[in-house]
């Protein structure tokens, strides 16, 4: 099989939900596969579903968009090794590229022209023990962490990494997201969990927030644009 094949699992045009760059419109391409299996997993419908597409179709579709905002997203985009190729060509492009990756992968090898969203796993999450802490060393004023927020536990958990790590001096922004619910999906093993009111996570972080830096919190945008449960937004 070529090296610039890729398994994507789907790529639309929506609105940007999360991040510093939520509310503008953007292409996503879904990468098939992960090897997490979080308990508030949203897209667990890519761990196997998807077609082997050559990275020249997957820059035709995304360029069939006059938008200059993309994002890689998955699954886990980066356990495919032609996702390194496709990056750097898209920024080729003059692209604004953004990877969405869960912090248990290196992201060293990624084109240094690309804004990393690094996602550490929290304990509600059931993957605490996958992140890969040695991605911080490789963080630039670029890119941003996120911590999705399940309880309270979670909350104090992702404070003292942020104070420990000094993350806001080491990125552009640190986001906290309160999880929402999400039913259990016997076929991929994932056990669900229960969301979190956003009024409770403004609390935490207006009455204990984290030292360092200014944090923020991100809600998911497209869920409150379209039905949380509605593929391909």
């Amino acid at each position: 099989m070529s090296d610039n094949r890729l398994r994507i699992n789907e790529i639309f045009l929506s609105i940007q939900g999360e991040s510093t760059w939520a509310g503008c419109p953007c292409v996503f391409v879904r990468l098939a596969g992960c090897h997490l299996r979080c308990a508030y997993c949203d897209t667990a419908y890519a761990f196997t579903e998807g077609n082997w597409c050559d990275a020249k179709d997957v820059i035709e579709e995304v360029c069939s968009h006059s938008v200059d905002l993309v994002q890689i997203t998955g699954g886990e985009p980066l356990l495919q090794q032609a996702v390194h190729p496709l990056i750097s060509q898209l920024c080729d492009l003059g692209k604004t590229v953004l990877i969405e990756t869960s912090g248990a992968c290196d992201i060293s090898c990624c084109d240094s022209r690309a804004i990393r969203i690094l996602d550490f796993k929290t304990p509600g999450s059931g993957e605490v023990d996958r992140n890969d802490w040695s991605n911080i060393d490789h963080l630039t004023r670029r890119d941003e962490v996120k911590f999705v927020i399940t309880h309270k536990e979670d909350y104090d958990w992702a404070v003292e990494k942020i104070q420990k790590h000094k993350l806001q001096d080491r990125c552009n922004a640190v986001l906290l997201s309160p999880v929402m619910e999400q039913v259990p999906i016997a076929e991929s093993d994932i056990s669900g969990c229960c969301g979190l009111d956003p009024k409770e996570l403004t609390d935490w972080l207006m009455t204990e927030p984290p030292t360092g830096g200014p944090v923020r919190i991100q809600l998911q945008l497209h869920k409150f644009i379209w039905d949380p449960q509605t593929r391909g937004v």
